[in-house]
C-alpha cells in the first residue's frame, strides 16, 4: 500500500484530534502509529485513553509549561531537535505504519526547528511509512511538499469569552 504525507492545520480546533482519529482507526486494522508530540510535556486526556489500545505509542517533547514565541529558550530548540530526531529513528526502525509528528508546524514557526530539516526528514521517509503533521500555520513549502492539507477553520469558539480549556474537551 502506497503511504502519503498528510497535513492538518488551521486555526480551528480539532488538528491533533483528526490525528489521534486516524490512529484509532489504524489500530483497527492492525497498523501502528507512533505519535511525537512537539511542544508538549503536558497531560492529556487522550494519553490515558491511548495507552489503551494496542498498536499506538506516543511521546512528547515539550515542556511541562506552555511558552509563547518570544519565551524561546535553548532548551526547548533541544526538545524539538531531540524530538525531530528520535521521530526519525521510529520512521526507519520498521515498527510503525504511521508517524504522527504533532504540533511540529508550531515547533517550526516558534523556531525551534528548521524547515530544511523537516523537509529532510519527508524526503528521507521510506514509502510505505504515511507521515501527519500537525499545528497551526504550516509553512508554504510542507504544504506544497504534502499529499493532502486539510485546513481547519475556527468559526466560532467559545475560549473567545473567556472559557478555558476543560478536561476530557480541549485537554
Amino acid at each position: 500500500m502506497k503511504s502519503y504525507v498528510q497535513i492538518y492545520t488551521g486555526d480551528g480546533k480539532g488538528k491533533t484530534t483528526a490525528a489521534i482519529g486516524l490512529a484509532v482507526r489504524a489500530a483497527g486494522h492492525g497498523m501502528k502509529t507512533y505519535i511525537g508530540q512537539f511542544m508538549k510535556r503536558q497531560h492529556y486526556g487522550e494519553l490515558t485513553s491511548l495507552q489503551h489500545i494496542p498498536g499506538i505509542t506516543v511521546e512528547q517533547y515539550g515542556d511541562i509549561q506552555c511558552i509563547r514565541r518570544e519565551e524561546v529558550e535553548q532548551k526547548h530548540i533541544d526538545q524539538a531537535v531531540n524530538g525531530l530526531a528520535r521521530a526519525s529513528e521510529t520512521m526507519y526502525s520498521d515498527q510503525y505504519d504511521i508517524i504522527v509528528l504533532d504540533e511540529i508546524n508550531v515547533a517550526i514557526w516558534f523556531g525551534l526547528l528548521h524547515i530544511k530539516d523537516v523537509l529532510k526528514f519527508l524526503e528521507k521517509r521510506p514509502e510505505n511509512v504515511e507521515v501527519i503533521l500537525t499545528g497551526r500555520r504550516a509553512p508554504r513549502e510542507l504544504i506544497e511538499h504534502a499529499d493532502l492539507v486539510s485546513e481547519m477553520n475556527e468559526i466560532k469558539h467559545y475560549y473567545t469569552d473567556g472559557v478555558q480549556a476543560r478536561n476530557g474537551i480541549e485537554r
